[in-house]
This record gives structure tokens, C-alpha cells and sequence, in this order.
């Protein structure tokens, strides 16, 4: 594991992005009952009620706690500056981050405005206090790498995706603006995938593949062209998409071209890094690179198709892709987290990161997920496979929840025995 570059010792403390890796299964889970008590031809349509409660309890419950914590975490190591008050700041935000995605699930279900109404202020204020400090901690960068430039990026496009969220939440308060609802959703779900997931998920692999992986470093084109001329494609799908629909489909080939482009590049990274030793967050990249591919060009044709197959779409580039990565990052993040902290409080008598999870659990649990997307897809056509398929992924969901709960156990019982070395004057707060 590489280390290099990093400014280990502006680490926020421990809990701070912890908290919203640990919650982030439990969404998935919930998710995966709604789905278990739907019904595929409902599905079929993304602008159901039952497919918006089911997409947001797994982006803003899974995707969103997950890319939060992981800023949270790996801006200051990568910048080597601080986010104000960042162990005050993201508690009071999980907190309301917590209660407006469940408040938001239960009001669109029960079509209850009141609940909506407090999922648009708890949601809003929750979003709002991380997207600002972590700007606050951005404004202060004086070497921007290109990590940092992409995790910028995706700030700006989270930020206007939350916006535009908002919005469609208000229009189940307020029906006048009922009318606008498609348009913005549409606009909504396109740069919350590749702009704020997609473009942060990029910035952070040119760190972690040669990190974690040991796999050759990105060259520099890919590093300082590949997240502008993605996020030129967005503005350019944006523009078609709402002034001349008919050539929407240039924005989408030219950011479909891109994301294909570093799927491939990701694939051929791991194939060739210096230790070639295959683990599940190895299979969760690859299952990503091919799903992203898949999903991406998919997205294209379905344009000719009056938009038939949005919804495997959203199933390959949400779950596939965007989900896959998620896993394995939380796999490699959480040990790696444990272990850091408590090497830097003196304790050296601790597992190995790759000590710290069930392998065997995690083979299973990447088998049932990879299932439950298979039967998901297919489930249109065979409506028996939505429950088995449902099954599948809460099993899966359970099983990722104890393998990242098992190192914070860990890390909990560690501490409560004396350390090896006295690191009182070097230990970060």
C-alpha cells in the first residue's frame, strides 16, 4: 500500500465519516424490503412512487452517506487541509441526513405532505451544512491534485443536484409545480449519476487504484482532461436535453464515450498492478467497469427505444456500477481506517487490514449481490424473479452491514486495552 503524498495527520477523527459507512447498509436493506413488497410492472416506470422511494432510500441513504463520509475522510488527507468543525458538523448533519430520507420514504408512500415537509427541511439543512464546510475546507487548497480538482467538481454538481432534489420534493408539498416535476427529475438523475457519483468516483480511483492496488498510476491526460471534458458533456446534454431534445443524444454519446473510456482504463489498471493478488473489491471494480459500459451505451440506444429500457439503465449504472465501487471501497476505507488510527495511538498488536474482514462472508455477499442485479434486469420479464431477486440483495446488504460493522468492533475493543508505545504527543485528535 502506497502512502505517499498523503497528509495523514489532517485525518478528521474516526467517527466522523465512520458514521455514515456503518448507516449506509441499513438503507440498502430498507430498500431492498420496498422492493420486496413492490411489483415489477410498477417498477417499469421511473416515475412510480414506489421507484422514486426505492432509488433515493438507496442514493441518498447508501450512495449519498457513503461519498459524504468518503469527502469527509479523504479531502483533508488528500489536501492537507481541515473542514471546520467536522466532527460537530457531520453528526448534526447524519442526524438530519437520518431522519429526512426515512421522513421523505414515508411521505411519498403515505402521501403525506406533512412528512414531506419535514423531509425538505431536515434533508436540505443536512445537505446544506456538509456541501458548505467541505467547501469552506476547498476554498483553502493551495496545491489542487488532480483528486482534489474532480472531488471539487463533483461538490458543484452535488450541489446543484440537491438543489433540483429539493425542488421535486417540494412539488409533492406544493402540486402547482407538479408541471415541472419530469424535466427536472430527468436533469436530476442524469447529473447526480455522472456528475456528482460519476466525476467523484473518478477523481478518487486516481488515488486509491494505486494506493490500494499497487496499480500503475494514471497518466496525465486522463488526470486533467478526462473530468472537464466529462463535465462539458453535461452541459451539453443539458442544453440539448431542454432547447432541442431531438439531438440530446450527442451529449449522452460524448459522455458515454468517456465513461467507457475509463471503465476500460480501470480494467486495464488492475489487470496489470504489481501484486496481482485477486480479492471481492477486485471483483466489485471489474463488475463495475463492465457494468458502466453496459449502462452507459445502453443509455444511448434507449433513446430509440421511447425510452423502454431507462429503468435497466438506472439498474447498471446505479447498482452495477455505482453500488459495486461503493462496496469495495468500504471494504478496503473501513480496515484501513481502523488500523491507522490505531497505529497512531501506539497499538501494533492489531490484525491486518485484510485480517479485519470475513473473506469467505464477503465472496457470499458479492455472489448475492451480483445475483439480485441479474434478477433485478430480468425480473421484467419474469415478475417471479423481483421477490427471489429481493431476497437476494437484503441477504447481501446484511451480510456487508456485519462485515463493516466487525473492524469498528475492532477498533472499539482495541481501545479499551493499554497501547503498546506511549504515542500521547504525536496521537492526531
Amino acid at each position: 500500500m502506497e502512502l505517499n503524498g498523503l497528509s495523514i495527520d489532517q485525518a478528521p477523527p474516526i467517527f466522523a465519516p465512520i458514521r455514515f459507512y456503518l448507516t449506509a447498509p441499513l438503507f440498502a436493506i430498507l430498500a431492498g424490503f420496498l422492493i420486496f413488497f413492490s411489483d415489477a410492472g410498477i417498477l417499469m416506470s421511473r416515475y412510480s412512487t414506489d421507484a422514486i422511494v426505492i432509488t433515493h432510500a438507496l442514493t441518498i441513504g447508501f450512495l449519498g452517506f457513503i461519498m459524504l463520509g468518503s469527502l469527509t475522510q479523504m479531502l483533508p488527507v488528500l489536501a492537507g487541509v481541515q473542514i471546520p468543525r467536522v466532527n460537530l458538523v457531520s453528526k448534526i448533519s447524519y442526524i438530519f441526513l437520518v431522519l429526512g430520507t426515512l421522513f421523505m420514504i414515508l411521505g411519498l408512500k403515505n402521501e403525506a405532505v406533512v412528512f414531506d415537509t419535514a423531509a425538505l427541511f431536515l434533508l436540505g439543512l443536512g445537505f446544506s451544512m456538509m456541501i458548505v464546510v467541505i467547501a469552506m475546507a476547498i476554498v483553502k487548497v493551495k496545491n489542487f491534485s488532480p483528486t482534489v480538482k474532480a472531488m471539487s467538481v463533483s461538490l458543484v454538481f452535488a450541489s446543484i443536484t440537491v438543489l433540483m432534489g429539493l425542488f421535486l420534493l417540494f412539488t409533492y408539498v406544493d402540486e402547482d409545480y407538479a408541471l415541472y416535476r419530469n424535466v427536472v427529475a430527468n436533469v436530476h438523475s442524469v447529473w447526480g449519476i455522472f456528475g456528482f457519483g460519476g466525476i467523484l468516483i473518478i477523481g478518487v480511483t486516481f488515488q486509491v487504484l494505486p494506493m490500494f492496488y499497487v496499480a500503475p498510476r494514471f497518466k496525465q491526460f486522463c488526470k486533467r482532461r478526462v473530468v472537464l471534458l466529462i463535465s462539458l458533456g453535461l452541459v451539453i446534454w443539458l442544453l440539448t436535453n431542454v432547447f432541442a431534445e431531438s439531438y440530446s443524444v450527442i451529449g449522452k454519446s460524448w459522455i458515454a464515450l468517456f465513461f467507457w473510456a475509463f471503465a476500460t482504463t480501470v480494467w486495464r489498471k488492475l489487470s496489470a498492478r504489481r501484486r496481482p493478488i485477486s480479492d471481492v473489491t477486485v471483483w466489485y471494480w471489474r463488475i463495475a467497469s463492465i457494468s458502466l459500459t453496459l449502462g452507459a451505451f445502453l443509455w444511448i440506444f434507449d433513446e430509440y427505444f421511447h425510452h423502454e429500457y431507462i429503468v435497466m439503465v438506472a439498474i447498471l449504472l446505479g447498482g452495477g456500477f455505482i453500488l459495486s465501487i461503493m462496496m469495495g471501497m468500504l471494504y478496503k476505507i473501513i480496515p484501513f481506517l481502523v488500523w491507522f488510527h490505531l497505529n497512531a495511538m501506539g497499538y501494533m498488536s492489531i490484525p491486518t487490514m485484510n485480517e479485519m474482514i470475513d473473506k469467505n462472508l464477503s465472496r457470499i455477499q458479492f455472489i448475492l449481490f451480483v445475483a439480485s442485479l441479474i434478477g433485478f434486469i430480468f425480473a421484467f420479464y419474469i415478475p417471479v424473479l423481483l421477490k427471489i431477486s429481493a431476497l437476494s440483495f437484503i441477504i447481501s446488504m446484511v451480510i456487508l452491514q456485519y462485515n463493516v460493522i466487525a473492524p469498528v468492533l475492532i477498533y472499539n475493543k482495541t481501545k479499551k486495552t493499554k497501547p503498546d508505545f506511549d504515542m500521547s504527543a504525536f496521537t492526531i485528535t
